[in-house]
């Protein structure tokens, strides 16, 4: 049954893509962050589904759209520099059979990345892929929260519908993109046209908005706490009642901690106490092993790069003993262990040019967004929504940042296309920008008299 319901909804999707080719281009953010071929027992999992939605996309805003005005930002140049730069490190990787394997998919989100901002060529195009990639999201979001009202969820136990645990699937990962996309949210609720903003949509943003937060518990997270924590930061920066929102926040914070699992809040201690715990000693021996390697690798190792590190993990344990206290230290040797942080996956496999490529590629869009926010944020009218989408871009991108620090998602596709909306935002604002000051030019321009014959 499962099954025939994905069929059915995607060839509805596909169809109406041949009557609106758009929706070919959210046809395919559907399918790579659901990727409903893994969800499927036997009609789509031995399908390349979306290689199909990714030609039909392509296909069609090359036979079809509008091209008017056409240009290639600096930012999708640079992703296609580090997308020539990647394939120049996975010919030379240490580890050549599994580095091809990350980059069969590296490769091809990195390239829709760079296609897509071409498409996103009006505001409600943006406001569209903006509600497919959230609603896909939630698909996922809203099954943990649910799961994790009813079990109270578990580190490594909170099922997202897959076992593969693999893409947004991962713990840490939704957790973080749950919290990130919150600005999106909240700004689709303000701002979108495609539902009507009643009721209906409120009360779906409420309940989306706390299945979101829900992720970090189901999943006990620690990366998802924090992305918490600097989304609370954020949001006081454009609150009007700074003061109220702060007293509402500890409230809300005095309440829920007394309900959090037991589990949830242990593990939530350990940040603190990061010696004793053995997966923050661990990565904390990854990172100092990635800065060696690099000294002595400069240009990276290519993908999977990690699997080659011998790390020596040292943790240190207090108890009290009545009195006395006991301190318990353990030291073990480790191997083969992930990068846990986007910042050291990029040094590692790709080398200080790669994370260069990738600190600039973010530094340039956060500078975009806080370019146009401060720009728009006392317009009006139609350019009302402007400054609330750059916010929002803005501090999905921080919290990412902030995300990344632990968590090894430096290509995550679903940040990719985040990345992708930001530039075709910032392209469409620059040609609505360009059209006035034409517009204003022509209407300056003094006529000249007519001759009159003698």
């Amino acid at each position: 049954m499962r099954d025939l319901f994905f069929v059915a909804f995607l060839a509805g999707l596909i169809g109406l893509g041949f009557k609106r080719p758009f929706l070919f281009v959210c046809a395919y953010a559907y399918v790579d962050i659901v990727a409903p071929q893994r969800l499927s027992y036997y009609l789509l999992n031995s399908l390349s589904l979306a290689m199909v939605v990714a030609v039909l996309a392509i296909g069609a805003w090359i036979l079809v759209d509008d091209k008017k005005g056409l240009r290639i930002a600096g930012r999708q140049w640079l992703l296609l520099l580090l997308l020539l730069y990647c394939g120049f490190t996975t010919i030379f990787a240490d580890v050549h059979d599994e580095a091809v394997l990350k980059w069969e998919w590296v490769w091809k989100a990195l390239l829709f990345a760079i296609f897509l901002p071409f498409t996103l060529r009006t505001k409600l195009r943006i406001e569209a892929y903006l509600l497919f990639m959230c609603l896909s999201a939630a698909a996922i979001v809203i099954v943990g929260g649910i799961k994790t009202l009813l079990s109270g969820g578990g580190y490594g136990s909170l099922n997202l519908m897959v076992t593969n645990n693999s893409g947004l699937y991962e713990g840490s990962t939704i957790s973080t993109v749950a919290i990130a996309i919150i600005p999106i949210i909240l700004w689709l609720a303000r701002f979108g046209t495609v539902y009507p903003r009643d009721i209906r949509v409120r009360l779906f943003t409420a309940g989306l908005i706390f299945a979101c937060l829900l992720i970090p518990v189901g999943t006990e997270a620690r990366t998802g706490l924090i992305c918490i924590g600097v989304l609370g930061v954020l949001m006081l920066r454009d609150t009007k009642r700074r003061m109220a929102y702060m007293v509402s926040a500890g409230v809300a914070l005095a309440i829920a901690v007394p309900m959090l699992p037991s589990t949830f809040t242990a593990r939530m201690n350990t940040i603190s106490n990061h010696k004793a715990d053995s997966s923050a000693s661990t990565r904390l021996a990854v990172w100092g092993w990635t800065i060696d390697y690099a000294s002595d690798n400069p240009l990276g190792g290519g993908f999977e790069a990690y699997r080659q590190n011998r790390v020596q993990v040292r943790t240190v344990a207090q108890s009290e003993a009545g009195t006395t206290t006991v301190v318990a230290e353990n030291e073990f040797a480790d191997e083969g262990r992930a990068w846990h942080s986007a910042y050291f996956e990029m040094l590692g496999e790709q080398g200080f040019p790669g994370l260069f490529l990738f600190l600039l590629i973010h530094f340039c869009g956060l500078v975009r967004m806080e370019v146009l926010r401060r720009r728009y944020r006392h317009a009006e009218g139609d350019k009302a929504w402007i400054a609330p989408l750059a916010t929002a871009l803005q501090h999905f991108q921080l919290i990412y940042l902030v995300g990344a620090l632990f968590v090894g998602i430096a290509f995550q596709p679903f940040v990719l296309m985040m990345l992708s909306v930001q530039i075709g935002f910032d392209v469409l604002v620059a040609r609505r920008e360009q059209g006035a000051r034409k517009e204003a030019a022509s209407v300056r321009q003094p006529t000249r008299p007519a001759l009159s014959g003698t």
